[in-house]
């Protein structure tokens, strides 16, 4: 079978026992649900299906030397399969993983070498990557077979993914049936946002709060947002000019982009987004209005006057803007769009893919709204 059909199979393997283990050896199902369930380190998960993949596919393999360049028949390329199998298929059943292949993470990059219970691969948590070293030696010395080993793996994934899934349902619906009730005032989604902000893993937020105040108030403002590049896309790869595009509506020219700094904004920073935009114009775009940076951290009041020294010479008005200080005067100018906002940027936040914004952060902002909107009586 040809590797596409070989995950088929497994899926359908596990789909007929969703709550009932494949493996009947209890160290191994221990292992299998650690990797699985681990939301520190998801990569362990990703090389144990790789590995495993391969191993049905040309059993002739030693499924514990996943790089060839180790050297001999047995070998074979863990990344290739984990790249060109691995990848579509768990994309497409939204399988809890790492969204991008293990080989590039820091423990298995660049390596060379048998992958033995006693490897120290210098990955955190320890615990996972020992898991998935002996899972590979147990298909090694027969412990358990490699196609039940992996239709196991995928039914936890699922049942992991179900589970999820379940839980942040849960927390939609809990605001569903908390609607109409009094709105949350603009400080109140002011305070709400803030601590969303603090949360871990929040460097997509700030791109997110300024495209949902576009979204809310675009009829308004007689503009709208371009379509959000992916959260790990450099603007040299996509063309973009900053991190939110403004065009007038009806139009596609840009007439405002915004950049967005979880550091301080420094005036080298000020420097390459006017060489984005000479060489926009040079290429034969439309000419931007602004250019504005939002940060989560303190403003330098001379990198401020140098922003704003610009507009003589260039014709472009620069500005470094406080990320809470944009949304709470967004969100006073604009109050009767204050739920507005807060749906469009909760439907931001749940949509964008799991390696922009974790299911973590999507549950921890249900929750913060739902406590919000929870007056008392």
């Amino acid at each position: 079978m040809e590797p596409a059909e070989i995950l088929a199979v497994a899926l359908e393997h596990a789909s007929k026992s969703p709550t009932t283990s494949l493996v009947s050896d209890q160290r191994i199902r221990k292992r299998v649900d650690l990797l699985c369930r681990n939301l520190q380190n998801r990569a362990g998960v990703r090389l144990l299906l790789a590995s495993l993949l391969a191993k049905i596919h040309n059993p002739k393999v030693d499924i514990r030397k996943p790089y060839t360049e180790i050297g001999g028949p047995d070998t074979y390329s863990g990344r290739s399969y984990d790249e060109s199998y691995i990848s579509p298929f768990i994309h497409s059943h939204r399988l809890p993983t790492n969204p991008t292949t293990a080989f590039l993470t820091p423990a298995l990059r660049n390596r060379n070498i048998v992958l033995t219970p006693d490897v120290d691969l210098v990955g955190r948590p320890p615990e996972v990557y020992k898991a998935v070293l002996q899972l590979l030696t147990d298909v090694h010395t027969g412990k358990v077979r490699a196609e039940d080993l992996l239709a196991e793996t995928i039914r936890v994934l699922v049942q992991v993914r179900d589970e999820q899934d379940h839980r942040m349902q849960s927390l939609v619906n809990a605001l569903s049936s908390s609607e109409g009730g009094m709105p949350l005032s603009s400080e109140e989604i002011v305070a709400l946002i803030e601590q969303h902000l603090k949360s871990r893993g929040a460097s997509r937020l700030p791109v997110l709060i300024v495209a949902a105040a576009y979204k809310a108030a675009s009829k308004r403002l007689g503009e709208k947002i371009l379509t959000l590049a992916s959260h790990n896309a450099a603007d040299e790869q996509t063309g973009a000019l900053g991190d939110v595009e403004v065009t007038l509506i009806e139009d596609t020219g840009v007439v405002t982009s915004y950049e967005m700094k979880l550091r301080r904004v420094i005036r080298d920073d000020i420097d390459r987004a006017l060489q984005k935009v000479d060489a926009a114009v040079k290429s034969g775009k439309e000419k931007v209005h602004n250019y504005i940076f939002i940060t989560t951290e303190k403003i330098d009041e001379n990198v401020k006057e140098y922003a704003k020294s610009l507009y003589e010479e260039t014709g472009v008005e620069f500005a470094v803007l406080d990320c809470i200080s944009f949304l709470r005067h967004f969100l006073h100018l604009f109050h009767r769009l204050r739920m507005d906002f807060l749906e469009a940027y909760q439907e931001l936040v749940l949509s964008e893919p799991h390696s922009a914004v974790s299911r973590p952060l999507k549950e921890a902002f249900l929750a913060l709204r739902q406590a919000a909107e929870s007056r008392e009586e």
